[in-house]
């Protein structure tokens, strides 16, 4: 069992209070607090209880009850031998105080007749969240190793945890956690809620209080809450629920057109890492969509945090569910983070942390674009700014040329092809505002991402979300859930460079079926981190249609071709429309009457370092 600090009772009344952290034995009463009692009336709770709580000795089965470890509202958590198994466990009964107390023996009767309805559905919900948990097995995510109902109640035991929430752990530090810090905080957490969303499972209550750090600071997502839930939503308003900063707008009433969600989970953990940078939690979302003075992270923390970490943040933090990412790959990959990482939690600094200043985009020296011959071997050549060595066979040497006007698809692929209206084609693609001022490549990459079509699912698996400068290839693999022509953008880690690099002058069989998936680089040509340190920015896209660069600028940079950023405010401004005219126009059959300009999308980043 996730066992939270004390402090955790200050934000929530029904949550567990504990006595503390060090477990009781046979022989002794439970410990005394480790940490004083948020409040009085904490105190004052746990007196109310002490009649609810069954004796050490107690036998439950094969589990034989040692002490307590804490009460709550809703709940009794009790530190138990496991005689079957040899082993101490946390085991939680089902005891909402409002509603029930205790009978002769074990049983849990309820007080009145006009609570019975709302006992049984908290019941009914506690025992379901314990089937739930049972079925995930995750070091992120608790383990409930038995359940059943008793004694006019419910019973569920898991491994005895010991820890401190993240939000006394943030309390704690010195200054700020520094990103590589909540990136490894991070990691695992996205980790546990994909197995859960997998299975169509979401949390809905994300929060610093409901994330536990383990030996070693390992995180534990705990407390889904289910019976509290229940309980509170026929017995309580709505905003006795919800937590304002982290809860996102979609949480606040049940409306068709905005549905929970991955990106509901998504919204709370980026508010936790909001919380954690800048010391408080963002404007409740309800006050945010009447009027959003929310400055971005990417504004307000410029160099303290790298840019892409900042924007990944402020994407999950999007007030609207369809402008933030919409699966937990989606978030990772624009967090740059590796998939299914390993356990290990971010080591905290003794006492505390301070921030570190990440890098900033830009500032190491510009590496060559001259090519370079390796041993007769390979051509490499080196991306100005943030780009890669591209490592080619002689055999599939290209000369440099412009990039081509893609040929008109087959005519299998013609007779697939679905004609869209322009007017049906802007109901599916929400249009977005064009940035104002001087011309910046990210935001180019924003209203790409923005403008997909949201049925359309494209997502991207990184081989290393992190890649050592000349030592390390990059290596990614690109899926669709329909069929279309994939094309991959990037923008260097200074920012000041703008690429095309897939379909290029080596490979351009760009072609992806539906359910199909397209690793890249293909044979024949390897792409090696160039530098310098920084984040590169990337949206991979699939089209319905090929898609037409010639209006773009683009100039060759054999193999990839480049975006020449002198002159990208022009074109923006000659563009007409609110789509990038960096994805170039579609290319569609001859003689068809419309054409789509539709597609699906993932943005994502990988950052280079020494």
């Amino acid at each position: 069992m996730a066992l939270p600090d004390n402090d955790a009772r200050g934000d929530n009344d029904d949550r567990t209070v504990y006595a503390g952290t060090v477990p009781p034995t046979p022989a002794t009463n439970p410990a005394p607090a480790v940490e004083p009692p948020a409040s009085a009336a904490g105190a004052a709770d746990r007196n109310d209880h002490a009649d609810n709580t069954l004796p050490a000795g107690t036998r439950l089965g094969e589990f034989e009850i040692i002490g307590l470890v804490g009460i709550g509202g809703f709940g009794i958590v009790y530190l138990a031998e496991d005689h079957s198994l040899g082993r101490r466990v946390a085991l939680k009964e089902y005891m909402p105080s409002s509603l029930a107390a205790r009978g002769q023996g074990l049983q849990v009767t309820v007080k009145s007749q006009r609570h019975v309805e709302t006992f049984e559905a908290g019941r009914r919900s506690f025992v379901n969240e314990a089937r739930l948990l049972a079925q995930f097995d995750h070091p992120a995510l608790v383990k409930v190793y038995r359940f059943w109902e008793a004694n006019g109640t419910a019973y569920m035991v898991m491994p005895y945890y010991e820890g401190l929430t993240l939000k006394r752990t943030l309390q704690q530090m010195k200054g700020q956690p520094d990103e590589a810090w909540l990136r490894r905080l991070l990691a695992p957490l996205l980790d546990a809620l994909e197995v859960m969303h997998a299975a169509q499972v979401f949390h809905r209550d994300i929060a610093p209080d409901n994330i536990m750090l383990l030996s070693g600071e390992r995180p534990l997502l705990l407390d889904f809450g289910a019976a509290r839930h229940v309980i509170s939503d026929m017995t309580q308003a709505l905003t006795v629920i919800l937590k304002p900063g982290y809860a996102p707008i979609e949480q606040y009433a049940e409306m068709p057109e905005l549905k929970q969600g991955a990106w509901t989970d998504i919204y709370a953990l980026a508010a936790v890492v909001h919380l954690a940078i800048v010391g408080k939690t963002p404007p409740p979302a309800v006050g945010r969509a009447v009027n959003d003075t929310m400055q971005p992270l990417a504004q307000q923390l410029a160099g303290r945090y790298s840019d892409a970490f900042l924007r990944a943040i402020d994407r999950g933090l999007a007030v609207q569910p369809k402008d933030r990412p919409q699966t937990v790959a989606e978030f990772r990959a624009l967090l740059g983070l590796d998939h299914a990482s390993a356990m290990t939690a971010p080591a905290s600094p003794a006492g505390g942390s301070t921030a570190h200043a990440a890098p900033r985009i830009g500032d190491a020296a510009k590496p060559s674009r001259s090519p370079l011959l390796l041993a007769g071997v390979v051509v490499a050549l080196a991306l100005g700014a943030g780009g890669y060595w591209l490592s080619q066979r002689p055999a599939t040497q290209t000369a440099a040329r412009a990039p081509e006007t893609p040929a008109a698809p087959p005519a299998s692929d013609a007779a697939r092809t679905t004609p869209i209206a322009p007017e049906t084609a802007a109901a599916v693609v929400p249009p977005v505002t064009v940035p104002a001022g001087p011309f910046n490549a990210l935001d180019e990459i924003d209203r790409i991402f923005q403008q997909r079509d949201r049925d359309h699912s494209v997502t991207v698996a990184l081989e290393k979300a992190q890649v050592r400068i000349g030592r390390d290839r990059l290596s990614f693999r690109v899926s669709s859930s329909k069929p279309g022509y994939l094309y991959v953008l990037m923008v260097g880690t200074d920012k000041q460079h703008f690429y095309k690099l897939f379909p290029n002058a080596v490979d351009t069989r760009n072609r992806i079926a539906a359910g199909q998936s397209i690793a890249l680089p293909r044979s024949g040509w390897v792409m090696v981190a160039g530098g310098p340190p920084g984040a590169n920015q990337f949206v991979a896209v699939v089209s319905e249609n090929p898609r037409d660069f010639s209006d773009t600028g683009l100039v060759a940079v054999d193999p990839f071709a480049e975006f020449p950023l002198d002159s990208a405010a022009s074109i923006v401004a000659a563009h007409q429309g609110t789509q990038s005219p960096f994805l170039g126009k579609p290319v569609c059959p001859k003689g068809s009457t419309a054409c789509s300009d539709a597609y699906g999308a993932a943005a994502f980043t990988i950052e280079e370092t020494d």
